[in-house]
C-alpha cells in the first residue's frame, strides 16, 4: 500500500480501540496518516487493560455530536464494540471482516463505524477493509427507507 493519497469520501475519521485492539489501532492510524488522512486518536495511548464500552461511546458520541464522520473502532473480536457504539442514537457500526461485508455495510446500511476483531484479522487484511470503508458510498434509495426504520 502506497504512499499516495486515500479518496476517502469522509472529511473527519476518529478512531479508537481497548488494550486488546490497541497495536492494530496504531497501525490503522499510521496507515491513514500516510495517506493523508485527518484522523482523530480518542485512545487508549498504551496497552494497559481498559474497558471497550467506554472507548466505543466515546467515539460513537463523537460522531452523534458530527465532529468526526465516521469512526474505527477495535477490540479483540469487533463485537463488544460495535455492540456498546449502537446503543447510542444515529449510530450504525459493523463488525467486518472481509471485503464484501465491508463493502455492503457502507452501500446497504451506511454503516459510520467500523469495528474490527484484532484477534480475528491478519493486519494487511485490515488495512484494505479500512480502505473499502472509507471509499465506499452509500447507494440510498431503497435502502434509505429501510436506515429510516432502526
Amino acid at each position: 500500500m502506497s504512499n499516495i493519497k486515500l479518496n476517502s469520501v469522509f472529511k473527519t475519521v476518529c478512531i479508537a480501540s481497548d488494550h486488546a485492539g490497541f497495536d492494530l489501532k496504531e497501525v490503522i492510524k499510521n496507515h491513514l496518516i500516510n495517506k493523508n488522512i485527518s484522523i482523530f486518536d480518542l485512545g487508549p495511548f498504551n496497552d494497559q487493560s481498559v474497558d471497550y464500552p467506554d472507548f466505543a461511546k466515546k467515539l460513537a458520541n463523537r460522531i452523534k455530536l458530527k465532529k468526526s464522520d465516521v469512526g474505527i473502532l477495535v477490540c479483540g473480536s469487533g463485537t463488544g464494540m460495535a455492540i456498546s457504539a449502537n446503543k447510542i442514537k444515529t449510530i450504525r457500526a459493523a463488525v467486518c471482516y472481509n471485503l464484501k461485508s465491508t463493502r455492503l455495510c457502507r452501500q446497504h446500511n451506511n454503516a459510520n463505524i467500523l469495528a474490527l476483531g484484532s484477534r480475528l484479522i491478519k493486519k494487511k487484511l485490515s488495512l484494505k477493509l479500512v480502505e473499502v470503508f472509507l471509499k465506499t458510498k452509500f447507494e440510498g434509495g431503497r435502502h434509505l427507507k429501510r436506515i429510516n426504520k432502526i
